[in-house]
């Protein structure tokens, strides 16, 4: 798998996978860095994540302003400064954590914490619509490359417990963008639903249990590496659960 790294006037870096080099189109000058921050919840006793920046980021745009496609030498410059890519991977502009963490200033009166960590953008495609139903199978594997090689390389750096691929979709959840993409949260912590799913995991092997045991009208596919299934006792309208077969314990 073909990686490319290029480093953003602000310091930002991205990722171009799948593709071959090109060169890219001038940028703009440097944005101010984010400062997000932590607060410690007493009654939940827990972390929540501030990011005040959220409120200026980029809102339904038309698809002649969406940050997500590719540049072009006679255009606007986006979040992506080359004329085409398969996959990229950039680091978010209006993130909730980030590699080098402070606290705002002047600092608040309650518990606070710096929140460092990774916030990451990651673009399917170059074409501004469709979904990841709509990828071609290729283009959906070197995907999932992509998430198994963010996984590792933020994985291990000091300050993340724990990462999560995901995609929000539907303007209904707080999606801002409809360009096909999905986003990657290095936490420097384990979140709490998390934290008591981990737990269960450590007791036993739950997840081969409900598979020994799941009734056949559950299953919604599956072939010898994998299955989807409805899990019995699913906590939202539409839930399915995807699930290889061979466990892998992460590093």
């Amino acid at each position: 798998m073909h990686r490319r790294e290029y480093r953003k006037p602000d310091g930002r870096r991205l990722w171009l996978y799948g593709g071959t080099d090109q060169t890219p189109v001038p940028e703009g000058p440097a944005q101010l860095p984010a400062t997000p921050h932590l607060r410690w919840h007493p009654l939940r006793e827990e972390w929540v994540a501030y990011a005040p920046h959220r409120q200026e980021r980029t809102f339904l745009p038309v698809q002649a302003a969406c940050p997500l496609c590719p540049s072009q030498p006679d255009g606007p410059v986006t979040e992506i400064p080359f004329a085409d890519f398969q996959v990229a991977v950039f680091e978010n502009r209006f993130p909730a954590f980030v590699p080098e963490a402070a606290l705002p200033q002047p600092a608040l009166p309650r518990a606070i914490a710096p929140a460092p960590g990774a916030c990451e953008v990651v673009v399917y495609t170059p074409e501004h619509t469709g979904s990841l139903a709509t990828l071609p199978p290729r283009r959906r594997e070197l995907l999932v490359r992509v998430w198994a090689d963010r996984y590792v390389e933020l994985y291990r750096r000091s300050e993340v417990q724990y990462v999560m691929p995901f995609e929000n979709r539907g303007e209904e959840v707080g999606v801002t963008l409809h360009h096909p993409h999905g986003q990657i949260y290095a936490y420097p912590f384990v979140p709490p639903v998390a934290a008591r799913e981990l737990a269960a995991f450590a007791k036993r092997d739950v997840l081969a249990e409900l598979l020994e045991q799941l009734p056949g009208e559950y299953v919604v596919a599956s072939d010898g590496h994998a299955v989807a299934f409805v899990p019995p006792f699913a906590r939202f309208p539409y839930e399915v659960w995807v699930s290889p077969r061979r466990p892998h314990p992460g590093p």
